[in-house]
C-alpha cells in the first residue's frame, strides 16, 4: 500500500467513519476501501486516519468480535485459575502465547468467595474438544499445582465493539419506544 494518494479527511467524513467502525468491518476482501466509498475517501485516507487515532489512544486496541457460535464453536469454557499474584504475570502471558486460549486477562480476587485472579477462554466445537485442550493447557504449561475452575457457558450473550460516538440513551431512542399502535 501506498500512501501517497492519501487525502485529509473532512470532520464531517470522520465522524461518518468512526459510526462505520463501531458497527465492524466490512465482510470484504477490501474493508478499509469499502469505507473509504462509503464515506466519499479513498482507502489509504481511511487506514492512515485509523492509524492516527490507534497512535493518539482515541482507538485503544484494534481487534475482532468472533461470534463463536456462528462458526460451529458452540463449547466454550471460562477457566479461571488461582494464581500467586507474583507469578499472574509470567503466568499470564505463558497461556496467552500457548496458542490455545482466545484471550487470557487478570481480575481481582473477590475473596473469600472467589480466589481466582486469572482468566482464560477456550472454544471447541463440542465439550471433549474443550476439555482435552484445558488438559493440554494445564499439562504443557504445568500448570497442574494451581487451583482452576472451568465454567462452560450455556448462553451466547450479545458481543459488540467499542464506541467512539454519544449515544442517546433516552426511553424515547428505545426500538420498543417507537413502536405505533394503531
Amino acid at each position: 500500500m501506498t500512501t501517497t494518494n492519501a487525502h485529509p479527511m473532512s470532520a464531517q467524513q470522520q465522524t461518518a467513519l468512526k459510526a462505520l467502525i463501531e458497527e465492524g468491518l466490512p465482510l470484504d476482501s477490501r474493508p478499509y476501501a469499502t469505507l473509504a466509498q462509503a464515506i466519499g475517501s479513498d482507502e489509504n485516507s481511511v487506514i492512515l486516519t485509523i492509524s492516527r487515532w490507534l497512535s493518539e489512544g482515541l482507538i485503544k486496541r484494534w481487534g475482532i468480535v468472533v461470534k463463536h457460535h456462528s462458526v460451529g464453536y458452540t463449547a466454550n469454557a471460562m477457566i479461571v485459575w488461582d494464581v500467586p499474584d507474583a507469578q499472574v504475570d509470567d503466568i499470564g502471558e505463558r497461556i496467552k502465547a500457548s496458542g490455545l486460549v482466545s484471550l487470557c486477562y487478570r481480575r481481582p480476587r473477590r475473596a473469600p468467595y472467589w480466589n481466582y485472579n486469572l482468566f482464560c477462554m477456550i472454544h471447541g466445537k463440542n465439550r471433549e474438544e474443550v476439555t482435552a485442550q484445558i488438559d493440554k493447557l494445564t499439562f504443557e504449561l504445568q500448570l497442574q499445582h494451581l487451583s482452576r475452575n472451568v465454567l462452560f457457558s450455556y448462553r451466547q450473550y450479545k458481543q459488540c465493539g467499542g464506541h467512539f460516538l454519544k449515544r442517546d440513551t433516552s426511553v424515547a431512542s428505545r426500538p420498543e419506544a417507537r413502536l405505533h399502535h394503531g
